[in-house]
């Protein structure tokens, strides 16, 4: 088995010329080390780069025998979990902070008395209700409350609901992240471009076979298949037991880029004895099997053959590298100029070409702006939008307010995705919105997904014969079915567990028993601002959207007890005042008589918060009477002295 982390930028940092010592020294210190470990001494393997902790909180405990940065490089790229022994008495906790009951903002806790890994730490799109949010981000409470413990971050792959998280959480406490190398330049760019430099962030390459050695817990990378390159499922092994996390995953045999998945390996583990399985659930309700993502090439090579003289439109995920490679692989076969549309299409085919992932022919790609010099059989274009995002770039040529390209009734449009759970009506608009336009729609077969149907969840639970199942990423039916099928597998009943958000699974050998709860639950982006919008402004803001606002301005002298201007009302997205002047007189005599009775009121001034309840109250009263709607009312009154 390779060891940790021979990509490792960061370390080599710590490693000179002089310090390549021969491999018996190597083996001499990590015995020497191991050794201490074993006697509950107080010496613990030392990551690379610990000490660069840019001004913030320094993780873990302070040892009695600090390893210099030299040693702890060699350590780290010495890990070995051959002699690896659970101890039965032994017992770890689960915690998924985010992830079930929905598809998006992964993040699993893996807690082994003192030490804490965090497996993925993602994010999720607002959905309908969530006016104005920008992401949906894990709440951090409970890793800030424990900040000590916490040894890194592993990511299972780039995706946005595994990684697009880990910018918000490195702002708030300096951690060492570990990813494949697809996923950590994705990373590294979030980060940069969240004005972070490299005194902010630890990144660190980790390749399949690798294993992470993170204070007593050790995390092996494994090569697994999913619609993104790079995908890899996590062996983390604690002194319980070896807790097995999927990621998203699928099994491919014949991927477009890379090797199959590592099944070899999971035999291998399952022989060694597995406590816990951690799965992808989001297809466990689909009987079968996922298609290879080849499908979807011979899909690309059809259309390519039977539209030769049309222009060729596909949209599909930024990050679906394997399928932006068929499509430029086809395009380059039939002799196609390519234009890349969206800022995130444009991103991740330039990290990938940079990877070695994409080979991008220096003259196969085109600005969109120079289309118009070539004919419509000359062109592909590469498009963000398949979800039906308002601002991505196919909903902007659907609508025609894309400024480079318009759609033509000769034009043909390949949607090679399918709706994410709450994005349906987004995306029938927008098809509705292209068929106006008269272009042809094709979708059927265009699209294989990346995660794993029933037999391959049942496959996974075979190889890896578990003592436990935690269904994970999915919603409840989706887990539940995931629970079903690991029971089908071996699994004992009473095994099989469905935990929440939140909950704390205490795991041993033999045991399973929930201890309570975390603080969870999801933090609004919007904008600049991080958590600043919360249930009441949210509440505020489906009023405004759905019954619209009165607003109810007057001056008035506080001590006299005299309107001195006004009252004038403004209505925004309530009525339109020209055709409702009527109402609106009605409404500015009770605003009137509201006032007068607070005015007769005892007190030696006129009592102003007491005058906006009433107004609120009575307003909201008649206009619920006289048309049945209930508009946000802001009385917004001016005060002045006599």
């Amino acid at each position: 088995m390779k060891q940790n982390n021979k990509g490792n930028k960061h370390g080599k940092k710590f490693m000179d010329k002089k310090n390549k010592t021969k491999q018996k020294n190597m083996d001499s210190l990590e015995k020497n080390i191991k050794k201490n470990a074993s006697d509950n001494s107080t010496v613990k393997f030392v990551h690379a780069g610990q000490e660069k902790m840019s001004g913030k909180k320094r993780l873990g405990k302070e040892v009695k025998k600090p390893m210099t940065k030299e040693e702890g490089q060699l350590l780290l790229n010495k890990v070995s979990i051959d002699s690896y022994k659970p101890n039965p008495n032994a017992k770890v906790r689960i915690i998924p902070l985010g992830g079930l009951d929905q598809i998006g903002m992964n993040i699993t806790l893996i807690e082994d008395d003192d030490d804490i890994v965090i497996v993925d730490c993602g994010t999720s799109f607002p959905d309908d209700e969530l006016l104005g949010i920008d992401l949906v981000i894990p709440d951090f409470t409970y890793l800030k409350e424990n900040v000590d413990k916490i040894r890194g971050i592993v990511i299972t792959h780039g995706h946005e609901d595994h990684i697009g998280g880990v910018p918000y959480l490195l702002r708030e406490m300096h951690l060492p992240v570990y990813a494949t190398k697809l996923a950590l330049a994705l990373i590294k760019h979030k980060l940069e471009e969240q004005g972070m430099t490299e005194n902010d962030y630890e990144l660190h390459q980790a390749n399949f076979g690798d294993v992470v050695r993170l204070g007593n817990i050790y995390v092996e990378y494994i090569k697994t298949n999913h619609s993104i390159v790079d995908s890899a499922a996590l062996a983390i092994y604690t002194k319980a037991g070896i807790v097995f996390h999927t990621g998203d995953f699928k099994v491919d045999y014949t991927p477009v880029f890379g090797d199959a998945i590592d099944l070899r390996r999971y035999a291998s583990l399952g022989a060694k004895g597995v406590l816990a399985v951690l799965s992808d659930s989001t297809n466990a309700i689909k009987p079968g099997f996922t298609m290879s993502e080849r499908v979807v090439g011979q899909t690309f090579e059809q259309i390519f053959s039977e539209h030769k003289d049309s222009r060729i439109i596909v949209a599909t995920f930024a990050s679906n590298v394997d399928r932006v490679r068929q499509v430029l692989d086809k395009a380059i076969k039939y002799g196609r100029k390519v234009a890349i549309e969206g800022r995130s299409m444009v991103q991740t085919i330039d990290l990938a070409s940079q990877l070695g992932y994409i080979d991008l022919p220096a003259n196969a790609i085109v600005d969109s702006e120079l289309l118009k010099a070539y004919t419509d059989e000359q062109t592909v274009i590469i498009t963000t939008g398949s979800q039906g995002e308002s601002m991505a770039a196919l909903s902007r040529m659907a609508n025609g307010s894309h400024k480079k390209i318009s759609i033509k009734p000769s034009d043909v449009i390949v949607l090679s995705s399918t709706p994410i759970p709450g994005n349906e009506k987004s995306v029938a608009k927008v098809i509705n919105e292209l068929s106006r336009k008269h272009a042809t729609i094709i979708m059927h077969e265009t699209h294989v997904s990346g995660h794993a149907c029933a037999e391959e969840i049942k496959l996974i639970y075979s190889l890896l014969s578990p003592t436990f199942a935690v269904p994970m990423h999915g919603e409840y039916r989706h887990r539940k079915e995931a629970a079903s099928l690991a029971v089908s597998c071996g699994v004992r009943g009473e095994n099989a567990l469905i935990i929440e958000n939140g909950d704390v699974l205490e795991l041993s050998a033999e045991t399973a028993e929930l201890k309570g709860s975390v603080t969870n639950g999801k933090v609004f982006v919007d904008g600049l601002g991080i958590g600043d919008v919360g249930s009441v402004v949210l509440r505020d803001r489906q009023a405004l959207s759905q019954n619209g606002i009165i607003i109810a301005s007057m001056v008035v002298d506080t001590r006299s007890r005299r309107i001195l201007s006004g009252p004038n009302l403004t209505s925004r997205g309530f009525i339109y005042v020209k055709e409702s002047i009527d109402l609106i007189d009605e409404c500015r005599d009770l605003v009137i008589d509201v006032f007068n009775k607070c005015a007769s009121m005892p007190g030696k001034e006129l009592d102003i918060k007491k005058l906006q309840i009433e107004i609120r109250m009575e307003l909201g009263q008649f206009l619920w009477k006289r048309i049945k709607r209930q508009p946000m009312i802001l009385p917004l009154i001016m005060e002045l002295e006599g």
